[in-house]
């Protein structure tokens, strides 16, 4: 996956990633479509608990008796998708470390957090930039979002004196 790539050749053991949430929650109402179409809300729930819990061996065991034949198309199988989507992703799925760290699960947050520290300066009217210098600012704007802006500027003292 091109984005698992990225990370690694960007922050390398600094950081993990987690497959966003809400993204494979979609995949798996589509395959509560065919398998629990009745309870589909109790079914949602209770797959949804055990992915937080970690317990994501359950949720593949529950949809490998309803997945689709290799014969059908694609769009017509659904938990067939479901199962591969979780089954190429397990290393990303610690979503029970994730939120007893305080951590988001999904990826709302952080699309949000563009808007407010990144857009917001870089779209200031009149405004251009050169690539060059795009960098350095939106990695100033990351540092006040997160809190560190003091703490930054006083090690560039401390390093310049």
């Amino acid at each position: 996956m091109w984005i698992t790539e990225q990370r690694e050749a960007q922050f390398g053991a600094q950081a993990n990633y987690l497959v966003d949430f809400p993204h494979l929650c979609e995949y798996l109402s589509a395959a509560a479509e065919v398998i629990a179409a009745k309870d589909k809300s109790a079914w949602m729930t209770e797959k949804k608990n055990w992915l937080k819990d970690n317990r994501w061996p359950e949720v593949l065991e529950s949809l490998q008796p309803f997945v689709e034949q290799a014969g059908i198309p694609a769009p017509e199988a659904p938990v067939r998708a479901c199962f591969r989507y979780i089954s190429n992703r397990t290393q990303f799925l610690d979503y029970k470390g994730a939120l007893a760290a305080g951590l988001p699960i999904g990826s709302g947050e952080i699309e949000s957090a563009h808007g407010y520290v990144f857009q917001k300066r870089l779209k200031i009217s009149g405004a251009w930039w050169k690539m060059e210098n795009l960098k350095k600012v939106i990695a100033l704007r990351v540092l006040r979002a997160n809190g560190d802006w003091e703490e930054y500027w006083t090690n560039v003292h401390q390093e310049a004196a």
